[in-house]
């Protein structure tokens, strides 16, 4: 990155960063149905409706114009979210985009939203401590805080987005949409300035 006083970050394979993120995925979905077994928790359920696909993707697309503006005003948001995606979206290629969306916004949103936010009490308190445990997951190191303070803004976006609605969907179908899209644009924008 240029114009930026960090060190290089450590690269990884495209190998590497797709078997990290299938485990990892794996490893919270083991957590979240340990979670709700022996903790006796009661989900925020998925409830399947042409309204809550569309206020997913609307609230997704809400998300990526911020992030946009965000990334125009604040110079340290932008470098901390250019060194995230180049750490994670650089190695990959378009197919795998498809695994960015999925994997986390279904292993994320079942257990940061859905379990944890009634597990914790379904209430603000809950709401908040799971968005900062969510945004704590995407510090990939110090520098990289601004990063993972979006993340926890996001996080309570999407968990309060659950809360009032009671429907796990919309942050699902927010958070797939929200990282298969802007992972493209990433994507597309790092080839067009190879070129």
């Amino acid at each position: 990155m240029t114009g930026n006083n960090q060190p290089p970050v450590q690269s990884f394979t495209r190998m590497e960063i797709l078997i990290f993120m299938g485990v990892t995925s794996l490893i919270l979905l083991i957590i979240s149905q340990l979670w709700r077994y022996f903790g006796s928790v009661k989900i925020i359920p998925v409830i399947f409706t042409f309204q809550a696909v569309g206020w997913g993707i609307a609230l997704g697309f809400a998300i990526i114009s911020a992030s946009l503006i965000l990334s125009q005003i604040w110079e340290k948001y932008r470098q901390s979210a250019e060194q995230y995606l180049d750490l994670i979206i650089t190695p990959l290629v378009f197919p795998d985009l498809i695994w960015v969306g999925l994997l986390p916004g279904l292993s994320e949103e079942l257990l940061f939203r859905g379990v944890m936010i009634p597990a914790f009490g379904y209430d603000v308190l809950a709401l908040i401590i799971s968005s900062l445990i969510f945004g704590v997951l995407h510090l990939s190191d110090r520098q990289n805080w601004q990063y993972a303070l979006w993340a926890s803004i996001i996080g309570f976006v999407f968990g309060y987005t659950a809360y009032i609605t009671g429907n796990l969907l919309i942050p699902i179908i927010a958070h797939i949409f929200t990282n298969s899209v802007s992972s493209t644009i990433w994507k597309i924008k790092k080839m067009s300035a190879i070129q």
